[in-house]
């Protein structure tokens, strides 16, 4: 028996992303045994949530509440999770859930995130059909154990919460794809890009290209680690030098008007382009030449497995890794929706829940 209620900030539309959430009860998913119940202290915004909040990718089972990058305390731990003990500051990152049967070959093979049973960690339904997931704009959130990462002494908080999404969304491609002593280019320096400065240079590229639409974002990505810089505003920024100059681009950008054929002319032979942004409307078309000329790889990637959100935060807390975040207290959460609409965390907002007491 629970002696708290689930409360949060409640999407009832598609208008509710123009800071029209409203605050209010929720029935969380029917509790078992594999679960873990965490008072949010902490939790980041994202561009998934809007998405969400106004339908972009689809229809939204509303009410939702949104958030997946959840930083806390478990107050009530399962029987059945034996990683997590009450009074553990722990995480939850997008997913929530997936079938983890032996005979799945995702969930056997550590790619849970793959799995055709995935449930999102907001905005889902569970395999019962009974049950919702709600996410971390809230004072508690109720998530499989499986998917409850315990948070290392080392990264606070508020660095923590932005890396179990924006980060993992970073670390999975530049580690599936072999970042390492390779030249990694980054498209986008927003909140998932500036994590792939970060975590390229910490897996060891030899060279980090940060492509961006104009220059205004320079100084930052060469704070951050960039070794160069390319803008896309600039005449000839797909020839002369910059062609064949890379051998790894993720692209981290989600509008469907991308300059895709400029990005496959700085890939190298056998270079690999990775889109993890996830646009509303379809990707722009490209010469097939674009591929055949230099046998290109073309592939997507999708946040990462537990396994793969495990190392991350080891590397993290090994590598001292500090995303760039604003604070912004949770009763401020709809004036931080509109502003992150707007672009203007520098380059992650994270709420706090001004409710939480240790």
């Amino acid at each position: 028996m629970t002696y708290y209620r689930f409360e949060g900030w409640c999407g009832h539309g598609p208008e509710s992303v123009k800071g029209q959430m409203k605050w209010g009860e929720y029935e969380p998913k029917i509790w078992s045994e594999d679960d873990v119940d965490i008072r949010v202290s902490h939790c980041g915004i994202c561009g998934s949530d809007l998405h969400t909040l106004r339908s972009g990718w689809g229809p939204t089972i509303y009410p939702c509440v949104v958030g997946h990058e959840i930083i806390g305390k478990a107050v009530r731990v399962g029987r059945n999770v034996k990683h997590v003990k009450t009074g553990d500051r722990v995480g939850a990152g997008a997913q929530a859930s997936s079938c983890l049967k032996p005979d799945c070959a995702m969930c056997s093979d550590n790619f849970e995130n793959h799995c055709v049973h995935m449930v999102n960690t907001y905005g889902s339904v569970y395999p019962d059909g009974k049950s919702k997931s709600y996410g971390g704009y809230a004072d508690y959130n109720r998530t499989p154990g499986h998917f409850v990462f315990q948070i290392p002494d080392e990264i606070k908080s508020k660095h923590a919460a932005p890396i179990l999404c924006g980060g993992i969304t970073l670390y999975g491609p530049l580690k599936t794809y072999g970042a390492r002593g390779k030249r990694v280019g980054i498209v986008g320096l927003g909140g998932l890009g500036h994590f792939g400065v970060l975590f390229a240079k910490a897996l060891g590229a030899s060279e980090i290209v940060v492509i961006s639409r104009s220059h205004a974002k320079e100084e930052d990505a060469k704070t951050l680690g960039a070794d160069r810089f390319i803008a896309t505003a600039d005449k000839g920024w797909d020839e002369g030098s910059n062609v064949s100059s890379l051998d790894l681009i993720i692209s981290t950008v989600s509008s469907d008007k991308m300059p895709l054929s400029g990005y496959l002319n700085l890939l190298n032979f056998r270079g690999t382009f990775v889109q993890v942004g996830a646009p509303e409307d379809p990707l722009p078309s490209f010469p097939a030449f674009a591929l055949i000329s230099k046998a290109i790889h073309v592939t997507g990637s999708i946040i990462g497995s537990p396994k793969e959100i495990r190392e991350m935060l080891q590397l993290a807390k090994e590598k001292g890794i500090k995303p760039w975040t604003q604070e912004v207290l949770m009763k401020e959460a709809n004036q931080a929706v509109v502003d992150f609409d707007a672009g203007k965390p520098r380059y992650r907002f994270v709420l706090k829940n001004e409710n939480y007491i240790e």
